[in-house]
């Protein structure tokens, strides 16, 4: 499993970063987290406010910081 955070690398990406990590630590699965800042990159996704979650290249948020046990539902689903 991917998880990536698109963004600028400004503290809100940062800290959904932190929270993917944790998330992922939490759940105990085999994933890592990737981050984008290649804005070309970026708009492949066609998203309109950072910072994104991607799941396993499915959009899952944008333009919130989603919590550790809200990114653990999302990738239970």
């Amino acid at each position: 499993m991917v998880l990536k955070v698109l963004g600028s690398g400004c503290k809100n990406c940062k800290k959904l970063a932190a929270n993917a990590l944790a998330a992922i630590e939490e759940l105990g699965i085999d994933a890592r987290v990737e981050k984008i800042e290649d804005f070309d990159k970026i708009m492949e996704y066609n998203i309109m406010k950072t910072p994104v979650l991607v799941i396993d290249e499915v959009v899952k948020t944008q333009g919130f910081i989603p919590s550790v046990e809200e990114i653990k539902a999302l990738i239970n689903s």
